[in-house]
């Protein structure tokens, strides 16, 4: 179902961006690449945990990139991913701890990586967690990090005060936030609004009190082919449908191509004594579920091969609202029509 034009993609934007049809890269000539971008301020980015960034090759090799130089990039960039992995995350945090969302285009390592830098920005914990992630790659891992962060500082301005620019978004963009609460709305305009607490209702399960959301099982593939369990959320009461899934959740709106982002705070429940899923929530700070999309109504054991695929990726590409969810033409419409949200979240066993 994933449309795979993410290979294809990077490689084009590779060869634009190694400049394979230059004659100096053809001959392997040694050469300077001027100006040089001024690169101190990746030295500020909250990912480093003291340890020191070498400005004047990140500097180099970003200027080899903006000239499409292939001899400089690929010597430099080998020295950057074996020698100097916090140079490299820095690079790499400068570009997609600012961007919602890393692109289609994006490799999977830098997909499942991005969410980090995200976090990064205002959780010192992500921080150390997104550099030693980047310490632990192996060099494949971080070549495919590099290349697609190379390609974004590619294309930007070869001045120091718009590198500055760039990365300063890291320190001062702020984080992705959920719509508003319609409610505020009704509270600026003075009037009263009530809660469940407020009433105190008692044991009323706040559950039925919200719009409800069905699923149906489907396999699709990730953009470099390995298969994934899907779930596509379809309205079970009239209420449900897409401005209440854009109110209650953050999911990004989709369009089958590449992968949503990975959010954890999104779980979809699975139990393991009868291998049935139970329910989709969201996880608050607290740690509670403060979100409940789906519950199932009825306990119903999953088919051995998609519990099997559940228990071997731990994650579920969750997608919707959409009316027939089991057609894919149905789908393929909502998603065109720019209709269509979506997340991967993680399976949580109980």
């Amino acid at each position: 179902m994933v449309k795979k034009h993410g290979k294809k993609q990077r490689a084009r934007q590779k060869s634009r961006r190694t400049g394979a049809a230059h004659a100096s890269a053809a001959a392997g000539t040694t050469h300077e690449h001027t100006p040089l971008p001024d690169m101190t301020v990746l030295t500020e980015t909250p990912y480093l945990a003291g340890q020191n960034v070498d400005t004047e090759l990140a500097a180099r090799l970003v200027a080899a990139c903006r000239t499409g130089c292939r001899p400089c990039q690929t010597t430099l960039a080998r020295k950057l991913r074996t020698e100097q992995r916090p140079t490299l995350t820095a690079l790499a945090a400068a570009v997609y701890a600012t961007l919602p969302t890393p692109g289609f285009v994006a490799s999977p390592t830098t997909q499942e990586w991005a969410p980090l830098a995200r976090a990064g920005k205002s959780d010192p914990t992500a921080a150390a967690e997104a550099l030693a992630v980047v310490a632990a790659m192996d060099d494949a891992s971080a070549s495919e990090l590099l290349e697609d962060a190379l390609d974004h500082w590619a294309m930007g301005g070869a001045t120091a005060e718009e590198i500055d620019d760039k990365v300063k978004v890291v320190h001062n963009a702020p984080p992705r936030q959920r719509p508003a609460d319609p409610m505020d709305t009704f509270r600026k305009a003075g009037m009263k609004v009530f809660t469940l607490d407020d009433l105190d209702l008692g044991d009323v399960d706040a559950y039925y009190l919200a719009p409800n959301y069905g699923v149906t099982l489907m396999k699709t593939t990730t953009p470099d082919d390995q298969p994934m369990p899907m779930l596509v959320l379809y309205p079970e009461t009239e209420d449900a449908g897409i401005e209440d899934l854009e109110a209650r959740s953050d999911w990004e709106h989709w369009g089958l191509h590449g992968m949503p982002d990975i959010d954890p705070h999104w779980r979809v429940l699975a139990r393991i004594a009868d291998r049935s899923l139970q329910g989709l929530v969201h996880v608050g700070p607290d740690g509670e579920d403060d979100i409940e999309l789906w519950r199932a109504a009825k306990t119903v054991s999953l088919p051995e091969h998609w519990w099997n695929l559940l228990d071997r990726v731990q994650h579920v590409l969750v997608a919707g609202p959409v009316k027939t969810p089991e057609d894919p033409e149905a789908l393929q419409a909502v998603g065109d029509a720019g209709k269509l949200l979506a997340v991967v979240a993680r399976v949580a066993f109980v």
